[in-house]
């Protein structure tokens, strides 16, 4: 079905191949899985496919990729719209209508489709994604999450023979994820549908994938079965680490089967405590919601929520898509009114700090982060906020290549992959040193050298520096990692509020691999566990 032949590509004013001789074969009915560290090329690989590389971006293409027999030298993106459909890294950008229905219908109009067939397609894609409740809503009026669905309904109603997805689940919360990956799955061997993946979350894709295209720093790539590729690779999620860690003699793809292969060490480490929730010896309260209820319009988003967050903490918000996260978050900055209720961040009305007074003491990643960039070069955007924030000359840039090493200072952010934006506009935000961080969804297009960096980052702002760190995210691993206390929010209440380990344990949907793997023992990361085989010895 896909097929590349010594394929190398170099974009304009670059020094280094984005790939280089790359040749594999895709056959109808598979799904593929491209990994690697953010920024190495991932996107390019998959725009390789229908095109959009280089016919739109520019660029110098070695070798040949064909697509169902037809050469993509020969034919403009546009020629393969009936064959091939595409989701981007940011759902928002693909978006040309106003309603969800709407979306779902244009590419189908394009092609005057009868209407009767766009009506009956349409109602599929509904139900199959789940988005019957949000027909007619306003896209912009959605959350991240509801919009990559939509994203991915837009793409599956036109019954594409091959379906390229960048980041699908990047901001999909863990039952959504597993439902559109099971559905793409299904789809995959009831239909022979051929489906090309980009993720940075491994933990949910490599169950579903029959081969892993690892694209690796020096732009030459390795391809094969996840087996065979989680045998040696440093980039690879927990549950691959659990098994080395715990000298596993096979590679487990699921929590399933790394179960059965541990039961008798399971046993052996066995500890039926309860977790002590990490004591915050801070008393100063930074932020206090009081009885907070927002609306948009007649849709309740924030319901009557009363939160306190102090000095020293790490506060992960989670929930379902949809259910007022980041409301609560805009709430938090200032960023929106509330409709009752009140919100003071340090003492203060957030909604009337401005300048100075404003970055020094809250610091907010949006969703979108390229809402936060706005010069003509990486260089240009660190030099600007080590003047806004009055650090030393070279403070951001430094922060950044710790982050996201590999970033070219010359580069338009807009040339940036979504990942490598986030780190740059987290860069920008913590080289002022705020008091209260916020973060929408921080770990998106990053990969996992990049996160731990961050998660090491967080703890120091907080922790050794007593600021607050608030973070919204459908990243599990991360709370596991870095969170002090949990938020759970459901249809704009609060449902939970206590420890890590107490709220994600009580939910197998928002446990994290190792704790499934290892329950009952209530531990949460590979260290709790390195640290339990040290006692039992």
């Amino acid at each position: 079905m896909i097929k590349f032949s010594n394929v190398s590509l170099i974009y304009p004013n670059s020094q280094q191949t984005v790939i280089e001789d790359l040749s594999f074969t895709v056959s109808e009915g598979e799904l593929v899985l491209v990994m690697g560290p953010t920024g190495i090329g991932k996107s390019s690989v998959l725009r390789l496919i229908n095109g959009l590389v280089p016919h739109h971006t520019g660029g110098i293409l070695a070798g040949d990729i064909s697509v169902n027999g037809i050469s993509t030298h020969s034919v403009k993106p546009g020629g393969l719209a009936h064959l091939i459909g595409i989701v981007g890294q940011n759902p928002l950008h693909g978006f040309v209508t106003d309603t969800v229905e709407e979306e779902l219908a244009f590419g189908m109009e394009t092609l005057n489709m009868p209407s009767d067939v766009m009506r009956k397609r349409v109602e599929e894609i509904l139900d199959l994604l789940s988005l019957a409740p949000l027909r007619n809503r306003t896209i912009a009026t959605l959350s991240g999450g509801e919009q990559q669905r939509v994203a991915i309904g837009s793409a599956l109603v036109m019954h594409p023979k091959v379906l390229v997805l960048d980041e699908p689940t990047s901001a999909l919360d863990p039952i959504a994820a597993e439902e559109v990956l099971s559905i793409l799955h299904r789809l995959v061997h009831d239909l022979g549908l051929t489906v090309i993946i980009s993720e940075h979350k491994l933990e949910r894709v490599i169950q579903f994938a029959d081969r892993i295209i690892h694209i690796q720093g020096d732009g030459h790539t390795r391809i094969g079965t996840p087996q065979e590729i989680f045998a040696d690779s440093d980039l690879a999620p927990p549950i691959i680490h659990l098994a080395r860690a715990m000298q596993l003699s096979e590679i487990p793809l699921t929590v399933r089967d790394m179960r059965r292969m541990t039961q008798t060490k399971r046993k052996e480490l066995v500890d039926g405590s309860v977790l002590a929730p990490i004591e915050n010896s801070k008393t100063e309260s930074l932020v206090t919601l009081k009885q907070v209820t927002i609306n948009y319009g007649k849709k309740n988003a924030i319901s009557d929520v009363s939160l306190s967050i102090s000095s020293g903490e790490i506060i992960a918000v989670m929930g379902r898509n949809g259910a007022g996260k980041s409301s609560l978050l805009r709430a938090i900055v200032g960023a929106s009114t509330v409709d009752k209720g009140d919100v003071l961040v340090a003492k203060k009305n957030p909604f009337l700090l401005q300048g100075r007074e404003r970055t020094q003491l809250i610091g907010f990643i949006p969703q979108e982060p390229s809402d936060l960039l706005y010069r003509q070069s990486v260089a240009d955007e660190c030099s600007q906020a080590d003047q806004d924030n009055h650090v030393v000359a070279g403070t951001t840039l430094t922060l950044l290549q710790e982050l996201v090493p590999g970033i070219s200072s010359h580069t338009h952010p807009r040339d940036l992959s979504e990942g490598q934006r986030l780190g740059l506009a987290l860069c920008v935000v913590l080289s002022g040193s705020p008091k209260i961080l916020v973060l929408d969804e921080p770990t998106r297009g990053l990969d996992y050298s990049a996160k731990k960096t961050l998660v090491s980052l967080l703890k120091e702002i907080a922790l050794g520096q007593e600021r607050a760190v608030i973070i919204a995210t459908h990243d599990v691993e991360l709370v596991a990692e870095v969170a002090t206390r949990v938020v759970f929010i459901a249809e704009g209440e609060i449902v939970a509020d206590g420890p890590v380990a107490q709220v994600l344990l009580s939910s197998p949907a928002f446990a994290p691999q190792v704790a499934k793997v290892m329950s009952p023992s209530p531990w949460l990361t590979i260290n709790d566990v390195i640290e339990a085989m040290k006692r039992n010895q």
